[in-house]
This record gives structure tokens, sequence and C-alpha cells, in this order.
């Protein structure tokens, strides 16, 4: 079910009567979801995010613009008449009914030529509790279960009812670091099987970036880059997109271009095509690579072995951030007493913002 987003916004009244000021949760979203896709929504607390899935779900009605699912407009719709599958971060099963009566009370609730038999009801709950793989569970109740299994239960009575479109709010944020790397590998497989359209939201960029087929990343409520996850991650449009992807964050350090020569402090890294100007310079850890006649000199502070790779912390005059933190092939040797690191930079992996107004500076970097 293809999803389509005109001119989406949604406004707050203030909370303070006197300064009147209202918050706009949402503006001026457009975006179509192709039919079949997963899509993560991302971006820090308070961005807009989960306002725009309860927009698509009829939990909160849009101040302005449309919702299509297909070529139906459901911005007037009410929740229970859109045909969707919801699933919130706390999971809400209700705690005195068994896990097979948890899954088929959507099924139990449904009307007219929508009503099921009996035994279609249960061969439907058998077939969702078998795609989340707790088929042998069926009799326990929630409190009896771990929060992963709880997670499943939670999806497979979303998608019992074969929802045109799912919704998943912060599924997995309950979850230890093992229990969401294997739930969000099991989300990212149902939706393949399945077929339905997806959207996730998240403020984890691993998480978004590991199974969507397409992200969103969203500030105060404004979209600030769509594409796919690796797309984004190689071609942030501004300073906020390149920080808020990648782990560890990219290293943020002021710098000048003078005569076509971009300047950190005082080392001439790379050639650049743009007007001399104060920038910010984004560099990925993965982008520096070590050189003994490297232009790029750091304060060497410690070496972190991570099994393949090695983490270099060190610091520089003009960095942004406390440290600045490179990964490089653990086959490198390190000299710790040495004091002092030296790099050269892999240009692709150099992004050049605006000071400022912290948009990328399009122009040729080697």
């Amino acid at each position: 079910m293809k999803v389509v987003l005109q001119n989406l916004t949604k406004i707050f009244p203030s909370r303070d009567k006197k300064a009147g000021k209202e918050v706009v949760a949402v503006n001026d979203f457009t975006f179509e979801i192709p039919d079949g896709k997963l899509i993560g929504l991302l971006g820090p607390s308070g961005c807009g995010k989960s306002t725009t899935l309860y927009m698509i779900s009829g939990l909160q009605k849009p101040t302005s613009g449309k919702i299509f699912f297909g070529d139906d407009d459901v911005t007037e719709l009410s929740t229970e008449n859109r045909g969707i599958g919801l699933v919130f971060q706390n999971y809400a099963l209700y705690p005195h009914m068994t896990v097979k009566q948890n899954i088929l009370f959507p099924l139990q609730n449904l009307k007219g030529a929508d009503k099921m038999t009996k035994e279609a009801m249960d061969q439907r709950a058998h077939w969702a509790a078998s795609l989340v793989q707790i088929d042998d569970l069926m009799d326990r109740k929630p409190s009896e279960m771990s929060g992963g299994q709880q997670q499943r239960v939670a999806i497979a009575r979303a998608l019992v009812k074969m929802p045109r479109v799912l919704l998943l709010d912060e599924p997995l944020s309950n979850l230890d670091a093992r229990l969401r790397l294997q739930t969000r590998e099991e989300i990212r497989r149902i939706q393949r099987e399945t077929g339905i359209t997806t959207i996730f939201v998240t403020h984890d960029q691993e998480e978004a970036m590991s199974i969507s087929d397409m992200i969103v990343v969203m500030k105060l409520g404004v979209v600030q880059q769509i594409g796919k996850p690796q797309n984004v991650y190689d071609d942030p449009v501004n300073l906020f997109v390149a920080k808020f992807l990648g782990t560890p964050p990219i290293n943020v350090l002021e710098g000048n271009i003078k005569g076509g020569k971009l300047y950190i402090g005082q080392d001439a890294v790379l050639d650049v095509s743009a007007p001399d100007q104060e920038v910010f310079v984004g560099i990925r850890p993965e982008g520096f690579e070590l050189d003994d006649n490297g232009a790029l000199h750091c304060k060497l502070s410690n070496v972190e072995v991570m099994g393949r790779d090695v983490s270099i912390v060190s610091t520089n005059p003009a960095s942004c951030n406390p440290v600045i933190r490179s990964i490089i092939n653990a086959d490198n040797k390190v000299d710790i007493t040495a004091g002092e690191v030296r790099y050269s930079l892999k240009p692709h992996k150099v992004f050049l913002f605006n000071k400022e107004t912290e948009e990328r500076i399009r122009c040729e970097v080697k």
C-alpha cells in the first residue's frame, strides 16, 4: 500500500497562554512512501517523528495537509477504519489474557462483512504467531514472558488483521542490546515476507540504517533529508544530518579555505575548489589514514583495540569535539609513546559546511 503525505502539518497550542506561542511539531511534510517498503522516521526527541506516525494512524488529526493510502484520502478517517497495525513502545498487551487471546482480540472485534469464523480466527492467530516465532507460547500470559517475547506478541497482534500499513513506534527501546539486534532483524524479515508497507519510528540511527529501505531525518518538525541509508550517510545535506548519522559520530573541526587549499589550523590538508571562507570540516572516523608524512597533525591520547579495528583517540586545537576519534585497520601499528599522530585524509570522507548556515558546501575535494 502506497502512503502519500501532502503538506502535512501539526501545530499544538502553547501550554503557556500568556506567551501564546504555538508549537509546530510537524511542518509541511510531503513524502510518498512506496508500496511494500520499510521507511525509518529518524531524529532526536521532539523532532516530530512520533507525531507524524500518530497522524498517519489517525490518533492525531493534522492541522493541515492530506494523508492518502493508495488513492484513498484517509485524512478524516477514524483509526479503526484505516486498516493499520500499530505497535507501541510499551507493547500495550492485556495482562489478564494469554498470548493467543491477545493476538485474537483484534479479529474478535471485526463486524459485518469482515467478521470471521472461530476456525478462521484460530488459523490467522497461529499464522501470525508462527511468523514471529512464538507459536509454542500461545497459552502463556505476558507476565510469564521476556521483553523480547512480549514485543513479538505485540507485532503478531498488529499483523493478524493483515493491515494495509504497519506502524512501529520505537518498538525496540525497552529491549537490551542483544535483543534489539535480534528483534530488528526479525522485523526486517517479517516485513519482507509479508510485503506490508511499514513505517518505523526510532531515535537510534544505527537501528534505522540497518533495516530501512529509506530513512527520513527530521529536526524540530522539519524534514532535513530523505534517501537510502547509505546515500544519506555518504552525502549529508547539512551538518545536522552528518552529525546525527554514524557510530562513532563524525569529527567536526573548524577550518579555512585559502587559495584553493583547505586548512585545519596551520595544516593544509586537501585541495578544494571553493572560494576563500571559514568552514566546518566534517571527517568520518574511517576517513583518516595513518601517514608519517600526513598533513594533519594531532596529539595522540589513546589507542583502543576493538578486534578487527583500532580506534585512535587524539586531539587538535581546531576540533569542535573534545577528542578526534579515527578508525583504522588493526593491522596498523601505532606507537603510543610517540605523542603525536599524523594523518592523510580520504577526500570522499571529508565534508565541508558553511560556518553560518551549516549547509553543505558542494565542491571538489581532493
